[in-house]
């Protein structure tokens, strides 16, 4: 029996549409989920005496074989039959006879491919969260390892004012930690059950949806049958959310591949993440990052195509929906594989301490500080501000910096400054003054270690 559900029809479908309805080649991999939720259905509806105990039991074992079976790699998946539920239930019903027939009382697969998806997705959100906390604990790794290394920290792509590595890696944990609470926050919305909407009404079985949930690990039931089985905002979130790692990963790829490069020479990203090239003997390719970075775009792609594939569907379940899977399947295999990357990569960078030390004297980045000097001697702002912008032109125009500026050559300026301003625009005194919550003195960078620690589960 090639259809399960084809009485109305007398002619098979047409070669075009099967292949175009065909979706057993992607979904597939949905069957241990489709199997976990199809045991607990037959479960409860031989607890509620809509099947009988033996009937139940056969299918709950015959289910158990041919998950068994499956992950072994030893069942054969038929485009015929269309779609993962359709194929396991025709094995099923080759396995253990009429019994089998049986299991799809009170469901449609309107509300089983729901409830799969559901499973699923949350059990990808898990698996990232875990990739993301693994990837801070590489920061914090980093980050101390490298407490005292101060470089320039850029605004516009230009040096602004000095800031810590760690500082600068405990920004990306930030954006991280945000990635965690989007997923956590998606998953209390994810972990709502769908099952016992049937396609579209309700079942008038007497079912115990309760139980079911359960044994599944829901937290609660649909309360809208109509909205449970044509509800996909919980995949567009997860996309969403996923899209948002992917910006923060692809935000760090663009710093380190500038940061690898030979004009900034910051650091160098181990041979196991890099390429050479096929003419160019001397290169060594930022390839990890410059891939992540292009992947980006792929996990966007899949947002929009939720996104617009839902736009225009009416109540309730439209085929459409068959095009649901491919998006988020790439979507969570991309981030976490990008993920996990990330972390190996990040864990064997090498920091040239010495070539942003020397970064540092470059771009006049001492002058915001030494305008607050000269505020700190009694100067208003913007008059001390107008007055640093003509110290940096004159340095500018005699190839010089503030640095190397005289004591007497700075006083031409302005009569204010006295022997103290050298202290004052060292790169230790400039650091340690930032001393506010959340800034860049040495203790604050240390006590947001200390928090990060804490965060990192």
């Amino acid at each position: 029996m090639d259809k399960l559900w084809g009485g109305r029809f007398e002619l098979p479908p047409h070669a075009l549409m099967e292949q175009l309805g065909a979706s057993v080649s992607f979904d597939a991999r949905l069957a241990p989920w489709d199997i976990r939720a199809s045991i607990a259905h037959a479960r409860m509806l031989g607890a509620c005496c809509i099947i009988c105990e033996q009937d139940a039991n056969a299918i709950i074992d015959g289910l158990q074989a041919i998950g068994e079976e499956i992950a072994a790699g030893n069942v054969e998946w038929r485009p015929a039959l269309e779609d993962v539920h359709a194929n396991i239930e025709a094995l099923l019903i080759a396995r253990v006879g009429d019994a089998g027939k049986k299991l799809h009382t009170a469901r449609s697969r309107n509300d089983q491919i729901a409830t799969d998806m559901r499973l699923w997705t949350r059990d990808q959100v898990d698996a990232i969260i875990e990739h993301l906390a693994v990837l801070q604990r590489v920061i914090i790794q980093v980050a101390e390892a490298h407490l005292d290394v101060a470089l320039p920290g850029y605004t516009h792509l230009q040096p602004a004012q000095p800031v810590l590595l760690a500082h600068h890696f405990l920004a990306y944990f930030e954006m991280f930690q945000r990635d965690k609470e989007r997923f956590r926050e998606a998953r209390r919305r994810i972990n709502v059950m769908p099952l016992g909407a049937a396609a579209l009404a309700g079942t008038p079985h007497p079912i115990d949806r309760d139980m079911t949930a359960r044994e599944l690990g829901f937290d609660a039931v649909s309360d809208n049958s109509m909205d449970a089985v044509s509800d996909r905002d919980y995949l567009i979130e997860f996309c969403s959310a996923s899209s948002l790692v992917m910006m923060h990963l692809s935000r760090w790829s663009e710093e380190l591949i500038l940061w690898n490069s030979s004009a900034f020479g910051f650091i160098e990203i181990g041979d196991a993440f890099t390429t050479g090239s096929s003419i160019m003997p001397q290169k060594k390719n930022p390839d990890a990052a410059e891939l992540v970075r292009g992947k980006t775009g792929r996990v966007y792609a899949d947002l929009t195509a939720l996104l617009v594939m839902m736009k225009g569907l009416p109540l309730t379940y439209n085929r459409d929906l068959q095009e649901d899977k491919e998006p988020v399947f790439h979507a969570s295999d991309t981030v976490q594989l990008c993920l996990a990357v990330f972390a190996e990569m990040l864990g064997v960078i090498q920091v040239n301490t010495a070539r942003m030390k020397q970064a540092l004297e470059q771009g006049f980045m001492a002058a915001t500080d030494l305008a607050d000097y000269l505020v700190g001697k009694g100067i208003p702002f913007r008059e001390a501000h107008h007055i640093v912008g003509e110290i940096v032109r004159h340095c500018i125009a005699h190839n010089t910096t503030l640095e190397a500026l005289t004591l007497q050559e700075l006083r031409r300026f302005c009569e204010a400054v006295d022997e103290n301003v050298f202290q004052a625009l060292s790169v230790e005194t400039m650091l340690a003054r930032r001393n506010q919550h959340g800034s860049v003195a040495p203790d604050r960078v240390r006590e947001a270690l200390c928090a990060a620690r804490e965060k990192a589960n």
